[in-house]
């Protein structure tokens, strides 16, 4: 039997820039009519809300339970790079997260993982090579190459990098790129190989430089990189390529909101309402070719009604004429889920984790609050019987990463910016590979927290100094298939512990887990040691 039936209010028409009273008729899930009136009242009804660049894992979810969170407040789609878990099980992840998504009605749209491994200086589950990305690319299901971490694979002409660029252009498929900082002639090798967009801008400048050479900018506001306050005055003079994005979003944050506070903020800045709204609809489907509606006769009915164009609280959301989500509640049924996983990590013992001095100075990596651009900083060490100590009362800590395939050496660093005063943090959630990496005051410390993810076999954990706090995450060690309102406030909670040890991040997990992402700049730590990102080079721990 036909579902039939129509919803009136004032219809934001993204694709002609006009708001105007009326009614639209849903039959079948489809857009069958759209009829003008007069009558100027209502709820405002807009096209379903996308996020142009997400990895679902990073909110410690399974698709469907991303989608339950998400669709609350507004969001129909997302545009969804599965590298964490392909880093972790390889094409068989990236299968798990197109078939757990396809449990919910929700525009899940994948893209083939460019760089797993991010790079050859680390240690991941799998490696998909262009083989593999090609046969990826050739899937219906798969819409574009995510994105290409490995710029100077692009700009020397690495074979397998070109490879993927090859197959992505050969099937018509977008290829989204990853370039902090890249600018010039590297920049201009970078954008002429295909590569259509950056999310990993932090200026306006670098921006405008890539825009003029084509590329569209996402601007990203996630848990941990927050570039929308620098970024947003792009919307006034380059609308046409400009898209919003979380990039990464704990689940606590996806508890409060999504596309939807980004609409908010931007209005409050005295941006054109209509222009950014395109920068969450009309824009990301464009250049994606995807098939969310966008309010047109024959769309999918992917449509959203807001209380106004100031506050974009959502009232109620609709996926295909369904109704999803409404006053707050969502209507999505949880659903089961498997849980693929890989984790080998031995006992690890105080003894491990010692450092011995060395001539020179010591080498500490420096991480920001919202951002995922590291410093280095060089201190003279405090040393005991020959072993470099942690510095709490300075905020120099130790930082651990340990390769979770197999049982391998801890490879060891110091860190300031965590700022915790005593205990550790520990997680399996650490970009790209997702080994565990452990953060602390003492060995002994460190070494509490890496048991408790060992116990629950991945998971993020907090060693207080007495007792410890763990949230498993079974599912490839980076999420869980509980039910995503019981894990967002399970991830505050362990959030919040970690601010009462000291930390004064936003988000210590999430910038915990980037601080073994190789490919940003400056210092990292991987599984196999110390990483100068400016030199793309191992580097001593000590520099004389």
């Amino acid at each position: 039997m036909a579902q039939s039936y129509k919803v009136s209010g004032r219809i934001v028409d993204v694709v002609s820039g006009r708001i105007f009273p009326g009614t639209l008729e849903i039959l079948n899930g489809k857009v069958e009519s759209i009829v003008e009136g007069t009558d100027d009242f209502g709820p405002y009804i807009l096209p379903g809300l996308i996020d142009a660049h997400i990895h679902i894992e990073s909110s410690m979810l399974v698709p469907s339970e991303f989608a339950r969170l998400a669709s609350v407040h507004g969001t129909v789609a997302t545009v969804s790079d599965p590298h964490e878990i392909a880093n972790v099980l390889g094409i068989a992840g990236v299968e798990f997260m197109i078939e757990n998504g396809r449990q919910v009605p929700f525009h899940f749209n994948f893209g083939a993982p460019s760089c797993v491994p991010a790079t050859g200086f680390e240690s991941a589950g799998a490696v998909l090579d262009s083989k593999e990305v090609e046969k990826l690319l050739q899937r219906d299901d798969i819409l574009y190459l995510s994105e290409m971490m490995n710029f100077p694979g692009v700009v020397f002409q690495d074979p397998e990098v070109h490879a993927k660029l090859t197959a992505a252009r050969k099937y018509g498929k977008p290829i989204d790129g990853h370039a902090p900082g890249v600018g010039g002639d590297w920049l201009k090798t970078y954008a002429e190989s295909g590569i259509s967009t950056d999310h990993e801008c932090t200026d306006v400048a670098e921006a405008i430089e890539k825009i003029k050479l084509g590329m569209h900018i996402l601007i990203r506001e996630g848990s941990a990189a927050r570039n929308f306050d620098n970024l947003i005055p792009l919307l006034n003079q380059y609308p046409g390529q400009i898209m919003f994005c979380s990039d990464d979003k704990h689940p606590d944050d996806l508890i409060v909101g999504h596309m939807n506070l980004l609409l908010r903020r931007a209005v409050a800045l005295g941006y054109d309402p209509m222009q950014a709204i395109r920068c969450c609809t009309l824009n990301p489907v464009k250049h994606y070719k995807l098939s969310s509606g966008l309010l047109q006769k024959g769309d999918s009915a992917d449509f959203i009604l807001v209380d106004s164009l100031k506050d974009f609280n959502v009232l109620k959301t609709y996926i295909d004429g369904e109704l999803v989500a409404e006053n707050g509640k969502t209507n999505i049924k949880a659903v089961g889920s498997s849980q693929p996983n890989v984790f080998k990590v031995g006992t690890i013992t105080p003894d491990l984790l010692k450092v011995k001095a060395s001539e020179g100075r010591l080498k500490v990596i420096e991480a920001y609050d919202g951002e995922l651009l590291t410093g280095k900083v060089l201190i003279e060490p405090v040393t005991e019987n020959g072993y470099v100590q942690t510095q709490p009362e300075k905020d120099i800590l130790k930082l651990v990463v340990i390769n979770r395939y197999q049982e391998s050496a801890p490879a060891i660093g110091f860190i300031k910016g965590i700022g915790i005063k005593s205990g550790a943090l520990a997680s399996t959630v650490a970009h790209d590979s997702h080994n565990l990496i452990a953060v602390g005051t003492s060995d002994e410390s460190i070494c509490e927290a890496i048991k408790l993810i060992r116990e629950s076999k991945g998971g993020i954990a907090i060693w207080d100094g007495e007792k410890g706090t763990v949230l498993p995450l079974p599912v490839a060690g980076i999420m869980t298939d509980q039910d995503g309102f019981t894990a967002a406030e399970s991830y505050e909670s362990i959030n919040n512990k970690a601010h009462k040890l000291g930390s004064p991040l936003r988000a210590p997990f999430m910038t915990l887990a980037f601080m073994a992402l190789l490919v940003i700049p400056e210092l990292k730590l991987s599984d196999k040691g110390l990483f100068d990102g400016k030199l793309f080079a191992f580097t001593d721990l000590f520099e004389k």
